[in-house]
C-alpha cells in the first residue's frame, strides 16, 4: 500500500493518479466530466440562490467556467499546455459528451412538463397558439433577414441568422417559468403551446433551409413531407395515443412498485424521442408528447414526482453544457453587433406575439405575460439551424459563435423581461 501511494506521488499530476486508479476511465470519460459539472454546478447555483438570482444563471456561469472554451483558462495557459492534466483548456474537454448531456435535459425537461398538460389543456388553445406562435416566428424572421442583409451580411448568412432568431428556446423559458413558480398560470399554459408550435416550425426551417442552400431553390417535397410526419405524429398521439398508454401505465402503476412506474414512464418517455428523430422531428417533441400521455393516466402526479429529481438533475446538466459549449472569447469581437440583433429580435419577437393575441382576442394581461416570455432566449434551435449552415457551407462560420453569444445574452436578461411584465401588468390594473 505504502508503494502504491509513493506510486501515485511521483506520478505526473492529477491525470496520472486519475489514470493509476481508474486506468480504464480517462479523463473525457463520462463519469469525471458528470463529476466535475455537479460539483461545480452546485456550488456556483448554491450563490445564485443566496443571491436570489434565477438559477438557469448560475448554470450558464458555472458552464463557461469549466467549459473547453471558456477564457479563463485559455488566458492562463500557455498555447498547448494542459492544466493539472485535465485537457488543454477548461476543466472539460469532450464537446461530443457536453451535446449528448444538453440532449438529455431536454428530453427529460420536456417530459415532465408534458405530464402539467393533459390533451384538454393543449386542445383549448390550440388555435391561439398556432397563430400567435406563426405570427412571432415569421415576422421576427422576415425583419431580421431584412436588416442584416442592410448591414452587409449576404443573402445566405442574413437568411439562417434570420430564422435562428426567430425560434424561443423552449428549455430557457420553461426552467424559468417553473423557478418563477409560473408554469401553471394560464399565459404560461399558451406560451408553452407557441413553443411547441415554433419547435415544429422549426425542423420545417431546417428542411427548408437546407434545400435553398444546398439547391437553390425551396424544395416544397420536403416541407410538405415534414408537416405531414409531424402532423400525423401529433394526430396519432392525440387520438390513439391518448386511449391505449395511459390505461398502459395505470396497469403498471396497479403493481404498486415505484420502480417499475418509474421505468415504465422513462422508457416511453426516451422511446416516444427516439421515434420522433427516427421519422425527423425534434427528440423535444417527442418528450412533451410522451409526457402528456401520461398526463392523460390516473398515475400522472405520482409518475411526475418519481421522475422529476432526475429531470432535475438533467436540466441542470443541460444549461452547464450549453455555457461550457458557447466560446465566450468571441464575444468581444462581436459584442456591438450581438446586442444590436439581441435588441432587434427581441423588440419584434414582442411585437408580434402582441399582435398574434391580439388577433386572438386574449386578454391585455394574458398577452404581455405571453409575449414578454416568448420575446427572450434563444437557444437549443437556435444553434442547430446556424450549425447545419455551418456544417454544409452555406454560412460563414462567424455565426455559430455570434448566435452562441447571443444564446447566452438572451438567456441572461429573460428573467427580468419576465419580472418586468409582472409590473407592467400591476400598472395596467388588469389580471
Amino acid at each position: 500500500m505504502q508503494n502504491y501511494f509513493l506510486e501515485v506521488a511521483s506520478g505526473s499530476g492529477v491525470q496520472s493518479m486519475i489514470e493509476k486508479v481508474t486506468p480504464e476511465l480517462p479523463h473525457s470519460s463520462f463519469i469525471t466530466d458528470l463529476a466535475i459539472i455537479m460539483i461545480l454546478a452546485s456550488v456556483v447555483t448554491l450563490a445564485f440562490f443566496k443571491m436570489r438570482q434565477p438559477l438557469i444563471i448560475g448554470y450558464l456561469f458555472a458552464g463557461m467556467l469549466i467549459g473547453p472554451l471558456s477564457p479563463i483558462w485559455t488566458s492562463l495557459l500557455p498555447e498547448g499546455q494542459e492544466f493539472m492534466g485535465f485537457g488543454q483548456a477548461g476543466l472539460l474537454s469532450d464537446l461530443g459528451l457536453l451535446n449528448i448531456f444538453a440532449e438529455l435535459g431536454v428530453i427529460l425537461l420536456l417530459f415532465v412538463i408534458g405530464i402539467e398538460f393533459p390533451y384538454s389543456k393543449i386542445r383549448s388553445i390550440g388555435k391561439v397558439a398556432v397563430g400567435a406562435g406563426t405570427i412571432g416566428l415569421f415576422l421576427t424572421l422576415v425583419v431580421v433577414f431584412f436588416v442584416a442583409n442592410m448591414v452587409g451580411l449576404s443573402f445566405l448568412d442574413s437568411l439562417f441568422l434570420g430564422a435562428a432568431l426567430s425560434i424561443t428556446s423552449t428549455a430557457v423559458i420553461v426552467k424559468i417559468l417553473e423557478d418563477t413558480g409560473k408554469i401553471k398560470k394560464e399565459s404560461s399554459i399558451l406560451v408553452l403551446g407557441v413553443l411547441i408550435v415554433e419547435d415544429i416550425i422549426a425542423v420545417i426551417l431546417i428542411a427548408t433551409l437546407e434545400s435553398v442552400a444546398l439547391v437553390g431553390t425551396v424544395s416544397y417535397e420536403s416541407i410538405i413531407l415534414v408537416v405531414v410526419v409531424a402532423g400525423g405524429l401529433i394526430g396519432g398521439t392525440l387520438t390513439v395515443g391518448t386511449r391505449v398508454i395511459p390505461k398502459l401505465i395505470d396497469r403498471v402503476a396497479a403493481t404498486e412498485h415505484k420502480e417499475i412506474l418509474l421505468l415504465s414512464v422513462l422508457g416511453l418517455c426516451f422511446g416516444y424521442a427516439l421515434f420522433a428523430n427516427v421519422i425527423g422531428l425534434s427528440v423535444a417533441i417527442g418528450a412533451f408528447l410522451a409526457g402528456v400521455l401520461v398526463a392523460e393516466s390516473k398515475s400522472a402526479e405520482v409518475s411526475k414526482i418519481l421522475s422529476s429529481p432526475i429531470k432535475d438533475m438533467f436540466v441542470a446538466i443541460f444549461f452547464v453544457s450549453v455555457g461550457a459549449l458557447m466560446n465566450v472569447s468571441e464575444l468581444e469581437s462581436h459584442i456591438v453587433l450581438a446586442f444590436g440583433i439581441i435588441a432587434l429580435a427581441i423588440g419584434v419577437k414582442f411585437g408580434g406575439a402582441m399582435l398574434g393575441t391580439y388577433l386572438f382576442r386574449q386578454g391585455r394581461a394574458k398577452s404581455l405575460r405571453s409575449a414578454f416570455a416568448l420575446a427572450g432566449p434563444r437557444g437549443e434551435f437556435s444553434i442547430v439551424i446556424v450549425k447545419t449552415g455551418v456544417d454544409i457551407g452555406a454560412v460563414s462560420s462567424f455565426l455559430f459563435p455570434l448566435v452562441g453569444i447571443i444564446s447566452i445574452i438572451s438567456a441572461f436578461i429573460s428573467p427580468f423581461l419576465i419580472r418586468a411584465s409582472d409590473k407592467i401588468v400591476a400598472k395596467t390594473g388588469e389580471e
